[in-house]
């Protein structure tokens, strides 16, 4: 069974113009929490959403019944693997399946793309996400400060 069949109830699709203000009150939401936690804005809520949107590097999950965008994922094709720049979900959706489902996504996107795995970085204070990447076959392969983020950066080898 597919995500896409595990979740019939969620839609992906890439983002248009006329998402970008829902691109960023999604993400403003999943990630301004972690504001006093960090003591920085983490860099998804600064990320120039407009110009994501019309690189295509952005893709939504919305209700298929209500059009509600819930959540999304920032992914950029690189010669050797995806790069997963962000993935944010609405508070109110979590526990639904909506991360699982990008997740997945991601992965049959980098299989797409044509290459066999996917990288990403999350912030060290972000202690949730560690726990949740290596469930989704992540592996740790290094952490870095880079100015004031420091970072634990993951891959997914793709089989």
């Amino acid at each position: 069974m597919t995500d896409a069949e595990e979740h019939p109830f969620v839609e992906i699709r890439v983002a248009v113009d006329a998402d970008v203000a829902e691109v960023k009150d999604v993400t403003d939401a999943a990630y301004r929490h972690y504001i006093g936690r960090i003591g920085v804005v983490p860099q998804p809520m600064e990320a120039d959403h407009a110009a994501n949107v019309a690189a295509g590097k952005v893709f939504v999950a919305e209700e298929a019944a209500t059009g509600r965008v819930v959540g999304l994922v920032v992914v950029e094709v690189r010669e050797d693997h995806l790069f997963l720049d962000s993935v944010a979900v609405r508070p109110d959706a979590h526990g639904k399946g909506v991360g699982r489902r990008l997740l997945g996504f991601v992965d049959e996107r980098a299989r797409a793309s044509g290459v066999s795995e996917v990288r990403l970085c999350t912030n060290a204070m972000m202690w949730e996400n560690q726990k949740i990447y290596p469930k989704y076959g992540y592996e740790v392969v290094e952490r870095r400060v880079d100015g004031a983020y420091d970072r634990i950066h993951y891959r997914k080898r793709l089989g």
